[in-house]
């Protein structure tokens, strides 16, 4: 039996779906990575995964190139011949279903983590790609042969508002889940003195609240507080909300944060923080730098809105909200951290109870085998 697992960027599938990978291959699968060519995709020969690389530029709206790419995913496709395609994010998503199809994949799997800028995004491109959008999703997902993952039930409800794909063939599966062997409190001291700092881990998007971010800082140290502000993550060229280089160097060098790029060994630089902040206002599946953060008791500090609102369910139990767009609101509450170090440890405390309970990546491949085996003529073998 042979799965392919597709997404728009070798570093999404090394970092989020390896693991899923290599649950497969213990049930007797044959898996095969596909993405756009980048640093990551060699990294899957060291464990054992093969790893295709499809030409495809995820910004792109020219019809020749885009045309191309599907035709190029419709040949990989025949050529491979898998029982199963499994598709990551929405523009993945629509083209894997539509390839799989045209490609006669006996079934189809697509995961939708958060609709994404263009249902987010108030700008004219967004707009005007929406409705174009939304039927393609129609046409792509509403076969038999197909079912629809997603992270939290704000977008189920969104899906189903909007029709995108049968409520019957939606399923429910709460984040991408965080490996919490690997993600611990092992190492972690106690920080009831010294500076409070502060990890956003993201893409550098504008609506992940990057801006809010380096704002909150400059409020802080106007104030005379001395909390350092670190942040991990590149700009996404692809996107057209990424934040530029150029601005993050430039809050680099006002002191503002300390950017630390791409960050390989995250656990590590988990370690050295006290809290993780993602002030989003973008359409979230589940962010996986909040469940890795809580795995590793570090109090969280996030919005109320779709995704992050799964991981931090009440303000003040097991993190604390913020405004969206209001970098008065995040400047506030980290403030209110760095003054009171017993609620640090107990929001810390808190979350890891909560990632225990449900993100524990384990619980989430299971559930992600079950909607395999729903769409398979017979269910995988169990791991030995």
């Amino acid at each position: 039996m042979k799965f392919i697992l597709f997404a728009n960027t070798d570093w999404y599938l090394y970092n989020f779906r390896l693991s899923t990978a290599r649950a497969l291959q213990a049930r007797g699968v044959e898996v095969v990575m596909v993405s756009p060519p980048g640093d990551f995709g060699p990294r899957f020969a060291q464990h054992g995964v093969r790893w295709v690389p499809l030409r495809m530029q995820r910004a792109s709206l020219n019809p020749l190139r885009e045309a191309g790419t599907m035709a190029a995913l419709v040949a990989l496709l025949r050529e491979e011949r898998p029982d199963l395609l499994h598709s990551f994010t929405l523009k993945c998503a629509v083209y894997g279903a539509l390839a799989a199809r045209a490609a006669k994949v006996p079934a189809y799997v697509n995961a939708v983590t958060g609709l994404g800028y263009v249902f987010a995004s108030d700008r004219m491109k967004a707009r005007v790609l929406r409705p174009l959008v939304s039927t393609l999703m129609r046409v792509a997902l509403g076969s038999d042969r197909s079912r629809v993952i997603l992270q939290n039930p704000d977008d189920a409800q969104a899906f189903h508002s909007l029709r995108l794909a049968p409520p019957q063939h939606i399923r429910l599966i709460r984040s991408s889940g965080v490996d919490i062997t690997r993600f611990n409190t092992e190492g972690r001291g106690s920080r009831d003195d010294g500076n409070l700092r502060v990890l956003l881990a993201a893409r550098l998007l504008k609506e992940k609240g990057v801006h809010e971010f380096a704002d909150a800082s400059a409020r802080l140290r106007a104030e005379g507080r001395d909390v350092q502000f670190l942040l991990a993550g590149m700009p996404d060229e692809g996107n057209p909300s990424s934040v530029t280089r150029e601005q993050v160097e430039q809050w680099q060098a006002q002191g503002l944060v300390r950017w630390l790029g791409h960050v390989d060994d995250m656990p590590a630089l988990l370690r050295e923080v006290d809290v993780m902040a993602l002030p989003s206002y973008y359409r979230e599946g589940v962010p996986k730098s909040l469940i890795e953060a809580a795995a590793c008791s570090i109090a969280l500090v996030t919005t109320d809105l779709p995704g992050c609102r799964e991981v931090v369910t009440r303000d003040g139990h097991d993190g604390l909200h913020v405004v969206p767009r209001s970098a008065e609101s995040l400047a506030q509450v980290l403030a209110r951290l760095d003054d009171d170090r017993t609620l640090l440890r107990v929001l810390g405390a808190r979350a890891r109870e909560k990632a225990l309970a449900d993100f524990d990546e384990r619980v989430v491949i299971s559930r992600t085998c079950d909607v395999y085996d729903e769409l398979l003529p017979q269910p995988l073998a169990m791991a030995a």
